[in-house]
């Protein structure tokens, strides 16, 4: 069941890379962000999401501890770190709304974490599969949130252009004064 699930949850990650090069490589048909937010664009979005996740939540389960990460580290560290990076994904999307974080046409956001990263979403999101890599000291959540992270820190650069078109100015403004991630 775990070579299964490592592949599905490489073949995920690898799509989502693939179109999100697409989207800096062709800005004109990008797939990140939607052209169009249609009543498809929730399921094409959060499925891959919410699956990858899924996969690294149970391959972590699976072959919990078999990396040797102290305890110590794993719960003091390992925990802070989902729960710092839920409380702060969470808290955004209040802010953004759901259709927003996927990719829906809103306003630009610069206030609240926005302040301090143009990504806060990201960071935590990466935070969250730092922190479960760590907990759960799993060789095969690791391979799986590494390759998580990789689209993580990729998905910016499709954004950023679009975000760049849609706002002009402000968001010039905003970029010149706010880091990308930390």
């Amino acid at each position: 069941m775990q070579p299964v699930l490592i592949v599905v949850g490489l073949v995920i990650a690898a799509g989502t890379l693939a179109a999100i090069f697409w989207s800096i490589a062709y800005p004109k048909r990008r797939l990140w962000p939607p052209k169009r937010y249609t009543k498809a664009t929730p399921v094409l979005v959060w499925v891959p999401t919410f699956t990858l996740f899924g996969i690294l939540i149970l391959l972590g389960l699976m072959s919990w501890g078999s990396l040797p990460i102290p305890t110590w580290l794993r719960f003091g560290v390992g925990i802070p770190l989902i729960v710092a990076g839920n409380v702060i994904v969470w808290s955004e999307v209040a802010q953004f709304g759901i259709a927003q974080t996927g990719g829906a046409k809103g306003s630009l956001r610069t206030g609240g974490m926005y302040r301090y990263s143009r990504n806060p979403q990201y960071v935590a999101d990466i935070a969250m599969v730092v922190g479960w890599i760590m907990l759960s000291a799993s060789s095969g959540a690791t391979l799986i949130g590494l390759a998580g992270i990789v689209v993580l820190l990729a998905a910016p650069l499709a954004e950023e252009p679009w975000l760049e078109e849609q706002y002009g100015a402000a968001f010039k403004n905003y970029r010149a004064k706010v880091r990308r991630f930390l």
